[in-house]
């Protein structure tokens, strides 16, 4: 489970901003996942809580943000917003995307005390 691996990557930049900005504890973690990240969310929200555990972040909130698949589409040039990766372009059916987002994984901002 991959999910356990990026929550010790989270912990260890909860951990550093914790030390830089002189916080206690953590309360809520707002994380920006993208559509195409291949992260499970209920295995990121039960590693996020086991992995938490004696730090400065233990009990704290998981809130997942849900990014859109983007894509700019060849055939239009125009970018859009897409549900799977393989989807045509919405606005004019054509087949000939690049992704452009989607596969984000970032912390918005944690909320301390």
């Amino acid at each position: 489970m991959h999910e356990m691996s990026l929550c010790e990557g989270i912990r260890n930049v909860i951990e550093d901003q914790a030390k830089q900005h002189a916080v206690n504890r953590v309360t809520r973690v707002r994380l920006e996942l993208g559509r195409f990240g291949g992260v499970e969310k209920d295995a990121l929200h039960f590693a996020f809580d086991v992995v938490m555990r004696n730090s400065v972040a233990e009990g704290a909130e998981l809130v997942v943000i849900d990014l859109p698949g983007r894509a700019l589409c060849y055939d239009c040039m125009e970018e859009v917003t897409i549900e799977h990766r393989f989807d045509p372009c919405p606005s004019c059916g054509g087949g000939k995307l690049m992704p452009q987002g989607g596969d984000e994984m970032r912390i918005k901002d944690l909320e301390v005390v």
